[in-house]
């Protein structure tokens, strides 16, 4: 059975989508098979893959006009792409029954597909979010090593703790990821201090460096191994990978 990752961070421009899109493909070419799930409604990640809009999104499928439709990207590399009409979607499901579980419910189709499925989830914390949190095994949280970035961190470690009291009783915090880092900056170097004092353990070893292929691999619609394999962002993302391969694997000999 596959574990669902949900990124979240309310606070856009912090490298969420980016590590979304890297963290699948990194995962792939460790020899995983991997489903993304754009939940954003400002569908950046579908844009930046250069996926065309699809009869069957995500928007169709917590609908209940659909099932999952993946789009296969390539090899072992799976998404669910997502559409402007998603902005909607929390106002047309909010009467509906159950609808903190919908997600949950169409997961339940695909799980054993996959490896690792991935949802990008939107910069809020309405219905589509709680919707990913419901479904998932873990919140990574991709943070910015700017000052302003760490506003915030208390109201989503509060959403999350109350999601798993009420919701979702297996959710937990599996990693914290710093993003856009340049180890020549004080202030930088600071902030991951501040992350490593708040979240201990869970702040990822990797770092992923500021690097200016991570920003041109989406203007090529491409994931930054397609793009550019040799580039520090790619050297930095198949790392991190390896070290998201490690937690979950050593979490789940922990519960045989």
């Amino acid at each position: 059975m596959g574990k669902i990752i949900s990124l979240l961070n309310h606070k856009g421009g912090v490298g969420k989508t980016t590590s979304a899109i890297n963290i699948g493909a990194g995962l792939v070419e460790l020899g995983r098979k991997v489903l993304l799930i754009d939940l954003d409604p400002q569908a950046n990640l579908t844009l930046s893959l250069g996926i065309p809009r699809q009869n069957s999104t995500i928007y169709e499928a917590l609908r209940g006009e659909s099932e999952l439709v993946p789009f296969v990207y390539r090899e072992g590399f799976d998404v669910i792409t997502s559409t402007l009409d998603l902005s909607s979607a929390e106002m047309e499901l909010i009467n509906e029954a159950g609808r903190e579980y919908i997600l949950r419910e169409l997961f339940d189709g695909v799980i054993d597909d996959y490896d690792y499925i991935i949802i990008d989830c939107p910069p809020s914390l309405g219905l589509l979010t709680l919707n990913a949190l419901t479904s998932s095994d873990y919140v990574y949280i991709p943070l910015q090593t700017e000052f302003l970035a760490l506003q915030g961190l208390a109201k989503i470690k509060q959403i999350i703790d109350k999601v798993r009291f009420r919701l979702n009783k297996k959710l937990e915090i599996g990693g914290v990821i710093a993003t856009m880092y340049d180890a020549r900056k004080v202030l930088n170097r600071d902030v991951v201090e501040t992350i490593k004092k708040y979240f201990g353990e869970k702040v990822f070893n990797t770092l992923i460096r500021d690097n200016v292929a991570l920003a041109e691999a989406p203007a090529q619609r491409k994931d930054i191994f397609e793009y550019n394999r040799s580039s520090n962002g790619a050297k930095d993302y198949l790392a991190l990978c390896e070290e998201v391969i490690e937690r979950s694997e050593a979490v789940a000999v922990e519960k045989v």
